[in-house]
């Protein structure tokens, strides 16, 4: 017991210490875990051969991680990105199979271990690309949504390599790999009759998600027993992988199936919710044990080779992505970016790896190998993003894909950004008969509107001051900042502000602290998405909760300018040198309106009238 709680100490607790300072530098969870394996491993020893057997209960995080992912894949979403995601990803998988497979025989690997060479390093990863294109504000770029599309179809396409590689299995291997075919249901059966149970038993993963599994949850919800609610959602992936594993097929893919059939369930975020943080915490220790398990003196005895090889596998991913990108009208910067995000494997390779030699498909010192070259090639990831933003013009998010448009009209109003804001703004104010000009940067934005709509919107990079000109923003009576992106949009305000001094400004901001920059950037009016939607939900509550309608509109409106009151106060402390958390003035301001703000509130509510009116509201003062 005490070995056992040793070693639990040992894994988690080189989580918690090396995870965070991962995330902190850049180089993202995975990582993290990967170099707390390698401290707890190969360089300290604190662990042994016991991290064979844990990997094994880890593994099980694939698993849900599988299922999470089948419920994200809703038929709709699917079918809306069939083209990059079916066009694009496929071929980047088969495309890149080929050519490492075809690279990795003419080095003298039979074709299975080429073929599942190819299939491990054609992955990149999910978890590192999509976080650093988050952070870096490029997940909403061309470039960026066709790297999203790749990943979304890699991880689709784990699941027919675990169900077809091992019928790649060679013979001189079985005897020394770990076979499960001993323990299934299907041994002695005739061919036909393992068909049809396998048949069978999908059937009944897919019927029985569909089916019953609603009536289920719906009794288990009435227990209102959270800790119930969990053993449920854990016993049916238990359930379902263990099944699979009993007629010989991969877990994983039944976890999936089943996640793609509740997709449109109403349990499916609860279900998300609840797998979350099992899923991450036995990937995280899948990760861990990868890193205590790569072999540390063989790196350091062929890192030549090994170099060679990861330099050499990135390239030819990059220029597979490069090539298809430019098939696929990727221009530029975006095709730049979407080569060199996806040039690493990901970390569905060590998942395969461990597959493939215990499905005896591939030999131990040749997955030793390759472990070195995918762990390699995540590490080198954030060098990648590095490499991209020296382009020129990288910081420029969505870089065009085609030259800008030619304005050739000029309105009083000019709305930057045709998104779920800017479109709002728009309607309304060409519905009261005003006359406007919309400029966007996405291209299926752009063209789809005009195409499906006959809405005209100009192509182009705002932030570019030769657009906003041909626009005509020197006689603009109204000037509308409606992008998604804070950075860009900060940018725009405050040159707009510095050429045009007296152009009215109203922009929107992602939330408090974009609305003090902006308003430093010089802004007059500073709209946060979710701010009136929330107030407006907070009136409902009140109502729901019994109070008065009169009365919650009055509270309402009363909070609504004092929460712009706040802001305003807040603002002009804002030092966007200083931590979130870290500038004391603010907090201070904070702490004492929001006590004299319950204050007043409790007066309105005892029915007395609260001399206050809202002088202070956010708009910047005049340049």
């Amino acid at each position: 017991m005490t070995s056992l709680l040793s070693s639990a100490f040992v894994y988690l607790g080189a989580a918690v210490l090396i995870v965070p300072v991962s995330k902190r530098l850049g180089l993202g969870s995975v990582l993290g875990y990967l170099l707390a394996g390698i401290l707890i491993g190969p360089i300290f020893h604190f662990v042994g051969a016991e991290t064979h057997d844990v990997q094994h209960v880890a593994e099980f995080g694939v698993v849900m991680m599988l299922f999470l992912i089948g419920l994200e894949l809703e038929p709709a979403m699917l079918w809306k990105l069939r083209a990059k995601l079916f066009g694009l990803g496929g071929l980047q998988v088969v495309l890149t199979i080929l050519v490492i497979a075809a690279l990795a025989m003419l080095l003298g690997q039979p074709w299975q271990v080429a073929v599942a060479a190819g299939c491990v390093l054609a992955l990149s990863s999910t978890a590192i690309v999509l976080q650093t294109l988050g952070e870096k504000g490029l997940l909403g770029s061309p470039g960026g949504q066709s790297a999203f599309s790749v990943l979304l179809f890699q991880d689709i396409a784990v699941i027919p390599m675990l169900a077809l590689l091992p019928m790649l299995a060679l013979p001189g291997l079985t005897g020394h790999a770990e076979s499960h075919e001993a323990a299934t249901l299907l041994d002695g059966m005739p061919a036909w009759q393992k068909a049809a149970l396998i048949v069978a038993v999908i059937g009944g993963i897919v019927g029985g998600a569909h089916f019953l599994t609603r009536p289920f949850f719906r009794y288990i919800a009435r227990s209102r027993l959270r800790e119930i609610y969990t053993a449920t959602a854990l016993a049916l992936v238990v359930g379902i992988a263990a099944l699979m594993s009993l007629i010989g097929l991969s877990p994983a893919l039944g976890a999936f199936v089943a996640g793609v059939v509740l997709a449109d369930s109403e349990y499916r975020h609860e279900l998300e919710s609840t797998l979350e943080p099992f899923k991450g915490l036995l990937l995280g220790l899948f990760f861990i044990t990868v890193g205590a398990g790569i072999d540390f003196d063989l790196l350091f005895n062929e890192f030549g080779t090994i170099l060679c090889l990861t330099l050499a596998v990135m390239l030819v991913k990059a220029a597979v992505l490069h090539v298809l990108g430019k098939l696929f009208r990727q221009r530029g910067l975006n095709n730049r970016l979407f080569a060199l995000s996806l040039a690493q494997a990901g970390e569905f390779g060590f998942v395969l790896l461990s597959f493939v030699v215990q499905n005896a498909v591939m030999p131990q010192a040749v997955a030793d190998r390759l472990l070195l070259v995918v762990a390699l090639s995540m590490l080198f990831t954030p060098l990648l993003f590095i490499v991209y933003e020296k382009f020129p013009r990288a910081a420029a998010v969505g870089q065009d894909p085609r030259q800008a448009d030619t304005i050739a009209e000029e309105n009083p109003i000019i709305i930057l950004g045709h998104g779920r804001f800017g479109q709002i703004i728009d309607g309304l104010l060409e519905s009261c008969g005003y006359h406007t000009t919309v400029i966007d940067y996405d291209v299926e934005t752009v063209e789809g509107l005009l195409a499906r709509y006959g809405i005209k919107t100009y192509f182009g990079d705002a932030s570019r001051p030769e657009l906003l000109e041909a626009a005509g923003i020197a006689k603009a009576q109204l000037l509308v900042v409606a992008i998604d992106n804070a950075e860009r949009a900060t940018a725009i305000v405050e040159e707009a502000r510095k050429r045009y001094p007296q152009l009215p400004i109203l922009a929107r901001a992602y939330d408090r602290r974009h609305v003090y920059a902006l308003y430093r950037a010089g802004a007059q009016e500073i709209v946060r998405e979710t701010f009136d939607a929330a107030m407006r939900s907070g009136r409902i509550a009140l109502e729901m909760l019994g109070m008065d309608i009169a009365l919650a509109q009055k509270i309402s409106d009363f909070y609504y300018h004092r929460d712009r009151h706040s802001v305003r106060l807040m603002a002009d402390a804002y030092d966007p040198d200083l931590p979130r958390f870290g500038n004391e003035r603010m907090a201070m301001i904070a702490k004492a309106d929001d006590a004299e703000t319950e204050a007043m509130i409790a007066a309105l509510l005892r029915g007395e009238e609260v001399d206050w009116k809202p002088e202070a509201d956010l708009t910047a003062p005049s340049p």
